[in-house]
């Protein structure tokens, strides 16, 4: 099996449907209005979603999946033992393959908000003045080449099986869209979900105004690092009803290439701010809208 070829289709195929069942169900039922107009916001984010790719085509010219192949010859790696080659030892393998991926993320995520040169270059996905599925492929090229090289080193490291690698890559773009959505599940849904799941609700949280959340839903996945490591948040430091970016962004400047290009070289100053329009409406005391 070209594992490669099935990797990239798989992958696209679901960002693919992802982003537009998430655009579909925003459409229908959104959690609010926008700041900035959705066509300047998306074709500026898709744009900047481009220069990602073609950086990190230009400097590491690998995927998760070649990398997976390639950790096969890795004599250290840790799965490559013959417990985990077949039966239940592979389905153990399978499985902390997402586990460990996730969690990596999870920590990976919490280190940028840990050091003033990484909050910089994570500043720009936080810094979108509106939240929805586009806001999901708002990132600068540095944080996706980084975040790409640390996948990969824990790759060889690992050595996982590569069917874990392909799960937890198409898993992982699905799950992203639905968390931006500017949409809310039915509260019934987001309560039984909450335990499994970082749902829109949770991660709007952490792309709240107030600085008290954004160390908060940190995960990519799952809850469970954040409930292990205290960083789990049921609602918002602003209380019912809160804005979602940053301070001085909530503009149509802050969504232009060149501004979230070079927005990790400025310091303290922040470009100025048009009066604030993105409180979210209110929500229960829980975090879970009705």
């Amino acid at each position: 099996m070209n594992w490669v070829a099935f990797e990239s289709s798989a992958y696209w195929i679901t960002f693919t449907v992802a982003f537009l069942a998430v655009a579909q169900w925003e459409s229908l039922a959104a959690h609010r209005s926008g700041i900035v107009d959705t066509r300047q916001r998306w074709s500026r984010h898709g744009a900047l979603l481009l220069v990602g790719m073609v950086v990190r085509s230009a400097i590491l010219r690998l995927t998760p999946v070649a990398v997976a192949l390639a950790a096969r010859e890795n004599p250290l790696g840790i799965f490559r033992s013959a417990y985990f080659q077949q039966g239940a030892g592979y389905w153990v393998a399978l499985s902390a393959t997402i586990l460990i991926l996730d969690f990596l993320k999870y920590a990976t995520h919490r280190l940028f908000h840990a050091f003033e040169w990484l909050w910089r270059i994570h500043r720009v996905h936080h810094s979108d003045p509106d939240f929805d599925v586009s806001t999901g492929v708002r990132f600068h090229p540095l944080e996706g080449l980084l975040m790409q090289i640390i996948t990969l080193s824990a790759i060889w490291v690992f050595a996982p099986p590569i069917a874990g690698v392909v799960v937890s890559e198409v898993v992982v773009v699905g799950v992203n869209f639905f968390q931006h959505a500017n949409a809310n599940l039915p509260a019934s849904w987001e309560r039984r979900l909450r335990p499994w799941l970082i749902t829109p609700g949770l991660h709007r949280i952490h792309h709240s105004e107030h600085i008290a959340d954004h160390n908060t839903n940190l995960g990519e996945l799952f809850p469970w690092w954040d409930r292990v490591m205290g960083t789990y948040a049921d609602k918002s430091a602003g209380g019912n009803s809160f804005a979602v970016g940053l301070p001085g962004y909530q503009n149509t400047r802050s969504v232009e290439l060149g501004e979230m290009l070079i927005q990790p070289m400025r310091g303290v100053a922040e470009p100025s701010s048009t009066k604030n329009k993105n409180a979210d409406v209110p929500i229960s005391d829980t975090g879970i809208s009705g």
